[in-house]
């Protein structure tokens, strides 16, 4: 008989938790599949790609984005906080030719899942957490964005009450596209701050 996999291994101990916490009565049956199914129906980086988008099309909508990020997402249906845990906030914070704005998480990884979906691996790393905070130019430049010195650089720390996402510049040449043109545009390192959102769709995934 062949050996488990590791992903099997992963598989079994999930199983296993999950029993554990029925029998403890901390879970009821089917939560955890109700859970993940509306997590993988919810939670995209098109989310926030959408909500960018209107931003860019409409400057009231911007506003109102930027002052009340969890109402506005809200109301087109995108929660922040994963099913059945509190709502938590979201902040919008917008780039300007005078500042840029970058994400971390320093204690862990709080990251808005449900509106740019999974975490990239390097979102999550002691070093990311670490540098973008002491030298955020230098860590930006290994991202292949380079700013300024006239650039001030921003940088905003999640927690598990608040969580953050950048709404990028309009890209020049794309003032004749419309939402569904620019959507594929903006990308989820574009939405943490460790990139530029192209004029064209490509770039960094």
């Amino acid at each position: 008989m062949a050996e488990p996999t590791r992903n099997e291994h992963v598989a079994l101990r999930v199983k296993l938790l999950e029993q554990l916490l029925l029998e403890q009565g901390l879970i009821a049956d089917g939560e955890v599949d109700a859970v993940l199914d509306d997590f993988l129906a919810t939670a995209m980086p098109l989310n926030g790609a959408r909500l960018v988008a209107k931003a860019w099309l409409d400057a009231d909508f911007a506003r109102q984005l930027v002052a009340d990020g969890s109402r506005v997402a809200a109301g087109l249906g995108m929660r922040v906080a994963p099913l059945g845990q509190p709502e938590v906030q979201l902040r919008v914070v917008a780039n300007t030719d005078a500042v840029h704005n970058v994400l971390v998480c320093t204690l862990c990884s709080c990251y808005p899942l449900r509106l740019l979906g999974t975490p990239p691996t390097w979102y999550k790393s002691l070093e990311y957490r670490s540098r973008i905070v002491r030298d955020p130019r230098a860590t930006l430049a290994e991202f292949g964005l380079h700013l300024g010195p006239d650039v001030d650089i921003q940088v905003w720390d999640s927690t598990s009450h608040v969580r953050y996402m950048v709404l990028p510049q309009r890209p020049e040449g794309t003032d004749g596209l419309s939402e569904a043109e620019l959507i594929p545009l903006i990308r989820r390192d574009a939405l943490l701050g460790v990139a530029e959102v192209p004029a064209t769709v490509g770039g960094r995934a």
